[in-house]
Formats: C-alpha cells, structure tokens, sequence
C-alpha cells in the first residue's frame, strides 16, 4: 500500500439530534491536505455526517472538496466522499475513500481501490488515503 494523500481536519461545529430510534450528527470541519501528488486545503462546506442507530454500529460519510495544485503545478479540485462503520468498541479504524478530480494527473485516484485511516489530533483527526494495489 502507498500513502496518497494525508489530510489534517479540523473540526468546527457539531450539530445534532437525538431521536428516538437514535442520534444524527453534523461535524463542519475544515484544514489541508497533501500527498504525492496534491497540496491543498478543505474548501468550506466539508461535513462529516454520522448517524447511530439504537442497536446498531455508528456510521459516517464525510464530503468535502479539496482544492490546490497537483504534482504538474496545476490548479485542481478533488471531490472525496469517506464512509466508514465503527467496530465493536466504537472505533473507526478503516474507510472507504471515493475521489473525483478535475487533475489529469490525479486522475487515477478515481479508479483506485482506496482504503483510509482514522487518526486522532489535538485538532481533530488525521486522514490517510492509502492506494491498494501500488506496485
């Protein structure tokens, strides 16, 4: 596996519900990201939105944009959608990353098999994108 992409998220306001059958929640956050091949930062409107069933284990999709330059010194934008389901204690070891990019040269991050990492930071967490199947 290679490391393509590590993104610092700082995380902003939480909104949430409480229900019933359970609890929905609004993380805003925002930060930057490099890799390889990419420096840039979150755009606004990043939101990782978790939801927890009665009985069942939390889950989240983060959405956000990235905006910067890739390895050519091109200006780019990559769209990323992140879900991940935590394990038995809560925790959310592993993602699943789906990126789409305007960059020729990242292009075949739409196409990779992506796994991501959960990293605790004083700030928020850290995300690591990983590409499967690096030879």
């Amino acid at each position: 596996m290679e490391e393509v992409l590590t993104i610092h998220v700082e995380i902003g306001d939480c909104i949430e519900v409480k229900g019933n059958t359970g609890t929905a929640r609004m993380l805003l956050f925002n930060g930057d990201a490099e890799g390889s091949g990419f420096k840039g930062k979150i755009l606004p409107g990043g939101v990782d939105t978790q939801r927890q069933l009665k009985n069942d284990p939390l889950q989240l999709s983060a959405r956000y944009i990235l905006e910067g330059v890739d390895s050519a010194g091109k200006y780019c934008r990559l769209f990323i959608e992140n879900q991940g389901v935590a394990d038995t204690n809560g925790h959310i070891q592993k993602t699943k990353p789906t990126i789409i990019t305007d960059s020729a040269d990242l292009s075949w991050l739409e196409a990779a098999d992506l796994t991501g990492t959960i990293e605790p930071w004083e700030k928020g967490v850290i995300i690591h994108i990983f590409n499967n199947h690096f030879c």
